[in-house]
């Protein structure tokens, strides 16, 4: 379906992690090991946090394995947090609007999944999104449609809450369209200081979601390697699938979980999606879809 990525920590080049790796995203888009499809080449994005006010955005609609401007960028900007998403297509069309990460203010989103029977919800989710932010949604996948209804959620406020409430959304909906396995679901959100991934599915068999381990576990593992004695205590990487073999460095998040990367001690608790039709924004739009 799609591959992601996302570092939180001191400044670094996105090279470094993009493309030095043995198995980095980049390699990934050609060769994953874990995803449904071995080729992630419908496009690919990165958006990253620098000077600027909110994060920039690249987006093509090239594999990410052949675009020369991807390369030359990952070559020359440093950041202290970015997402990059390499994209498998579930049916919808390759174009550049399509590709995430996704942005709104200060926020980007990423995910890799699919809401099952979207062409038969999509009506009804949409009617969901606060009419405020309906303008914005620019192209046609799934994932923009999440992305606005945890919006309307209130995600800028406590975006696993608003996670929770959207994607209950999404499958309260489909329970009455008759849609079974509505939601596959591993997500990468980020603000400039902190991210969030989670990883969730209806059947509870959620597409693979890695963490690296803490980065004064990773030195004392590792004394030989000079590459991770420079990681930094608040160094933290959340990857589809793990950059290299090395054994100590990765943990496979559980299911139904989020990991928040955060200053101080990370955390990892449950993810419980639901949703109550008569509380806050949407409830209207999900009583008339009823």
């Amino acid at each position: 379906m799609c591959r992601w990525m996302a570092w939180s920590g001191q400044k670094v080049l996105i090279d470094d992690l993009l493309f030095q790796p043995k198995h980095g995203l980049i390699d990934q888009s050609l060769h994953s090991r874990m995803g449904v499809e071995t080729t992630n080449g419908d496009g690919f994005g990165l958006g990253w946090y620098g000077d600027g006010e909110g994060p920039a955005i690249y987006h093509s609609v090239q594999p990410a394995w052949g675009d020369a401007n991807l390369r030359e960028l990952a070559f020359h900007v440093e950041s202290t947090m970015f997402l990059a998403h390499v994209r498998a297509t579930t049916g919808t069309a390759i174009q550049q609007t399509n590709c995430h990460p996704f942005r709104h203010g200060r926020w980007l989103f990423c995910h890799n999944g699919v809401l099952a029977g979207f062409e038969l919800m999509r009506r009804d989710l949409m009617f969901a999104v606060d009419p405020s932010l309906f303008a914005d949604i620019q192209g046609s996948t799934d994932s923009e449609v999440l992305f606005h209804l945890a919006l309307t959620f209130g995600l800028e406020d406590d975006p696993v809450a608003a996670m929770e409430r959207a994607i209950g959304f999404v499958e309260a909906c489909a329970v009455r369209h008759g849609i079974e396995r509505a939601v596959q679901a591993s997500v990468g959100i980020a603000d400039g200081e902190s991210v969030w991934a989670f990883r969730y599915s209806t059947e509870r068999n959620s597409r693979t979601l890695f963490a690296s381990a803490d980065a004064s576990a990773i030195r004392q593992l590792h004394p030989e390697n000079t590459t991770l004695q420079r990681l930094h205590d608040e160094d933290r990487i959340v990857v589809s699938e793990p950059l290299s073999d090395l054994p100590g460095l990765w943990k496979e998040l559980d299911e139904s979980t989020v990991f928040i990367v955060q200053p101080g001690a990370d955390e990892e608790r449950p993810f419980r999606p639901h949703y109550d039709a008569a509380a806050g924004n949407g409830g209207a739009a999900a009583s008339r879809a009823g």
